[in-house]
């Protein structure tokens, strides 16, 4: 199950008490020897590879760092609480859901951010000061959101042939039929070239006009093509259901630009799909005199074209890098 998004409540650990001893071995001249407190340990979250959603965190949602250990005689200090280690996707961002600040935007293998700071172990006494209590580890509620990072986002209208293209260039299997929303969360997959480059696109659910005010599936998956170097932009040229190739193309924008302003001015590569169907040569007359840009036309079920096409998304990504 797919989940991009998930409330936890973090809460670091206490520290330990410092300690109140005198040694007595002395008479009147009685020494102090009370250990500090150790720290409470931190609770950590950290972006790790093996990890694709944030189900774990449906699961369970609250999360505790260990105490500190108390002082003791002879000065002995207090272990220090074990920090908590949350793992979470590559492209989670964490935010402190009370004031709404983003502390950080995992966006990489590795990156990790300090959520909640253990508290600090009490003093042991002193020749002047009696032992102390442990403080209060930090407690917070937190937010964690899931952008997919990719370098090709795959748009379109529900059945335009993202999932059969996806499916035929890559390692990702989506589920495949000839209806609207075979796809009903965001798919990676990597496409590999004989060279050794790889390539990885992100499969978006169709989008419906209205997506960008809450219509269909498409709202909730929009912000996974934020990151994406660009947008693949299928359009379904065969048109068995009587819609207009030219009309979806121009309807998906409007959501991008009603969605994000940055959304809508990603680079984007229009590709024809479905030109296995003798209609769609006829669309893509049309289509190619009001549209005055590249236009990529593919079978995704045949292959046809599908090689020129990705040989192109490799380019542009090479350009920009």
């Amino acid at each position: 199950m797919f989940v991009d998004e998930a409330v936890i409540f973090c809460a670091a650990g206490r520290g330990g008490k410092g300690c109140q001893s005198l040694d007595r071995s002395r008479p009147r001249h009685f020494r102090p020897t009370g250990g500090d407190g150790g720290d409470g340990g931190s609770v950590v979250i950290e972006a790790q590879a093996n990890i694709q959603t944030l189900l774990d965190f449906q699961l369970n949602r609250y999360f505790s760092a260990e105490n500190g250990g108390n002082g003791s005689s002879n000065n002995k200090t207090g272990y220090r609480g074990k920090d908590l280690l949350l793992g979470v996707p590559p492209g989670t961002e964490v935010f402190d859901r009370k004031s709404g600040e983003l502390l950080r935007d995992l966006d990489a293998v590795g990156a990790r951010v300090e959520v909640c700071k253990g508290g600090p172990g009490g003093r042991g006494n002193d020749k002047k000061n009696d032992a102390t209590e442990g403080g209060p580890g930090e407690e917070k509620e937190i937010l964690l959101t899931l952008k997919l990072i990719a370098d090709v986002g795959l748009i379109g209208f529900p059945n335009a042939g993202k999932s059969t293209l996806i499916s035929r260039v890559s390692n990702a299997r989506s589920k495949i039929a000839p209806y609207p929303f075979t796809t009903k969360n965001p798919v990676l997959g990597v496409v590999k070239f004989q060279d050794g480059e790889a390539l990885v696109l992100a499969d978006i659910p169709g989008i419906i006009e209205g997506a960008h005010e809450g219509r269909g599936l498409g709202i909730g998956f929009l912000k996974h093509i934020e990151r994406t170097r660009l947008l693949l932009h299928i359009v379904d040229f065969a048109a068995v259901d009587g819609r207009d190739p030219l009309s979806d193309y121009q309807a998906l924008n409007r959501e991008l630009a009603g969605y994000s302003e940055k959304l809508a001015a990603k680079e984007q590569v229009i590709v024809a799909n479905k030109m296995d169907i003798p209609a769609a040569e006829d669309y893509l007359k049309k289509f190619r005199k009001r549209i005055r840009k590249e236009i990529f036309a593919i079978s995704a079920v045949t292959g046809q074209g599908v090689d020129a096409l990705l040989n192109k998304l490799r380019e542009i990504r090479s350009r920009a890098e």
